[in-house]
């Protein structure tokens, strides 16, 4: 189905990533594997999502093929005011560096909180801050769609 979508649309896959939660990834962990590595050979990214939520395991981050992990934004919201929630956030960026993953930032939603996260030098962000969703009919009007990613 998502290759028959993708054919339809003309998007570029470099531009799509898919979000998987922890727990939908790992209960049934080969069959997870296999069809994140599937559409990765696609070009499509994978986000292990709300990540610092929950019971997160360290193996996963081995385990599981996926490209970015997607910082909590309970603990990204808090990183101005608490140096816990700072700490958290640094050392899950840092683990995700030491193992090859990139980071993206939830629930960005002032100038300051984007500053700090510049600071500890997390990859992406997302939130309010940055933009708010869309419809996809929306998304998929824009002329930046269809080309190399940059900025969607």
């Amino acid at each position: 189905y998502v290759v028959e979508q993708l054919g339809m649309s003309g998007i570029d896959p470099r531009r799509i990533c898919f979000e998987l939660t922890e727990t939908a990834a790992i209960s049934d962990l080969v069959a997870g594997q296999r069809f994140v590595e599937a559409l990765k050979q696609l070009g499509f990214s994978f986000a292990l999502d709300d990540f610092g939520s929950g019971y997160s395991s360290f193996l996963h981050l081995r385990d599981l093929p996926v490209d970015i992990l997607k910082i909590d934004g309970t603990l990204v919201h808090d990183i101005i005011d608490d140096p816990a929630s700072l700490a958290i956030v640094r050392s899950i960026h840092d683990i995700g560096k030491a193992v090859g993953k990139k980071t993206i930032a939830e629930y960005v939603e002032s100038q300051a909180l984007f500053d700090r996260l510049a600071e500890i030098g997390v990859d992406l962000a997302q939130g309010y801050w940055i933009g708010e969703p869309q419809p996809l009919a929306e998304l998929l009007a824009r002329d930046d769609v269809a080309g190399p990613p940059s900025s969607v």
